[in-house]
Order: C-alpha cells, then structure tokens, then sequence
C-alpha cells in the first residue's frame, strides 16, 4: 500500500457546495497527471459518487478521454470498512480525495483523522460561519469558537500525536457573491479573526454560478473547455476562480494543476 495525500472535505452543514468542490479538486489534481482516488462516504446522496459516474457516461458516449480519478462509494458506514475502502484505493494513487457527508457520525470522524489537508467549505454567512464561531450581535467579533471548531481541534490534536504530522485546515469561502457587501466584509474580519485562534488558513472557493449546477448532469468540470461547447467569459472567470482554489488549498503538485 502507497501512502497517499489524504484531503479529506468535511463539514457537517449540508448545501456549502462541499462535494463540488471535492470533484473539481480531484479532477483538477488529475488533470495535473497525478493518480488521484475519490472516496464518497455519503452512501445515501452519493454526490461525489453519481458526479464521477455521469462524468464516466460522458466520456463513453462522446468516446473521448477525460482526466478521472478512480472512485468508489463506502457502502458499509463503519470504521473497519473506511479503512479496507482506503487500503483498496491507496494502491491506486497518490491523493486521495475524501468526501464526508453533511452530518456528524462516527466514520466523518475517523476519516477527519487521517486528513494531512481538511478542506471545510463554507458559505459566506454568518448562518455558516456559527458552525466554528459565534460572533458578537452588535460588533460581529467573534465571542468563542463553536463545537466543531473544538472537535476539529482534538481531531488535530490526535493526528499529531498518533502519526506525528500536522494538519493543515484549510476553510473555503465558497459562494462568494461577485459584488462586495458591508455583510461579505462582516463575515471575511470575523473568519480571519477565527482562523487566528483556532489555526486555519482561509482561501476564496466557488463564486456563486449556475454553471456549478449545469455541469452535474454530463460530470464536467470547468477544465473540460472542449467538451463545453461555446465558452464564455462567466467559464473563463469560473474557470480561474477553480484554478486559484487548487493553488491555494497548497496541495503537493497543485501549481502543475494551475497551469494544466
């Protein structure tokens, strides 16, 4: 068994755009011609999973080739299970994405303590941000961290004791809005006041686009620029805002990814 890069994307909030980003990574990272594996631990919505698949269909009915990691759906939510499903797709590749579904369970746990990179998208709201922080309501500074910015912490604290390595958390600011706000600012200052105390870094994600919600049906990316059709400047755009996102997630070998 290889012992691959693990990016594990959690968050126990659902709608954040968590498993589109999860994709894109992955096919950005193989489309950088790494060998990349995705493992789905959502057995119920299977997003990442049906993503991959229709992404598949796609490349059968156009008989043409696109970047693909290998990938499968954890069927049995244990722990035992998490671990043989890892061992399988580790001898397959070098980075391993790991999508977790939108709830806390004893198996997102597990897999968040074997991430070397833990991607926690998020929305930009205040809604959101609640989950690892509460905010003051008349000045918006951040009064304590939330319960899943402690267990993130002790999840931290467990992988650096057991395997010796840091993680780096990263939180992505996704659906960012295109046209700035007194309220966007708002939750920016209080973010990075966050990642301050509690140790993430933070990075722009996936600007709110229709084009995100389009590509599900064929499994496209917005690298896919071929398959496509007439682009215009709303892909290109969408297009850099993903290769920014990979660049800085700081993943080994993501730079090659940019420049793919």
């Amino acid at each position: 068994m290889t012992n691959p890069h693990h990016i594990v994307f959690a968050n126990e909030k659902g709608g954040t755009g968590k498993s589109t980003t999860a994709v894109h990574t992955a096919v950005a990272l193989a489309a950088a011609g790494h060998r990349v594996g995705a493992l789905d631990l959502d057995n119920r919505q299977r997003t990442t999973t049906r993503y991959l698949e229709n992404r598949a269909a796609t490349v059968r009915r156009l008989g043409t080739e696109l970047p693909q990691p290998v990938f499968e759906v954890l069927e049995e939510l244990s722990e035992e299970a998490l671990a043989a499903a890892i061992e399988r797709l580790s001898g397959q590749c070098e980075v391993l994405v790991i999508d977790t579904p939108g709830r806390d369970d004893p198996v997102a746990r597990a897999a968040i303590l074997r991430a070397d990179t833990l991607v926690t998208p998020m929305n930009d709201s205040f809604v959101d941000l609640d989950l690892i922080g509460q905010v003051h309501p008349e000045n918006f500074k951040i009064t304590k961290p939330s319960f899943y910015a402690e267990l993130i912490w002790q999840s931290r604290t467990k992988r650096a004791k057991s395997a010796g390595k840091s993680v780096d958390w990263v939180v992505l600011r996704n659906r960012l809005q295109h046209i700035g706000s007194h309220n966007q600012q708002r939750v920016g200052a209080a973010m990075d006041e966050l990642a301050r105390r509690v140790g993430f870094r933070v990075i722009p994600g996936l600007g709110e686009r229709v084009i995100y919600r389009e590509l599900f049906p064929k499994g496209l990316t917005l690298l896919d620029l071929k398959q496509l059709g007439e682009v215009g400047l709303s892909h290109i755009a969408a297009r850099q805002e993903l290769r920014e996102m990979i660049a800085g997630l700081g993943i080994p070998g993501a730079e090659q990814a940019q420049a793919a």
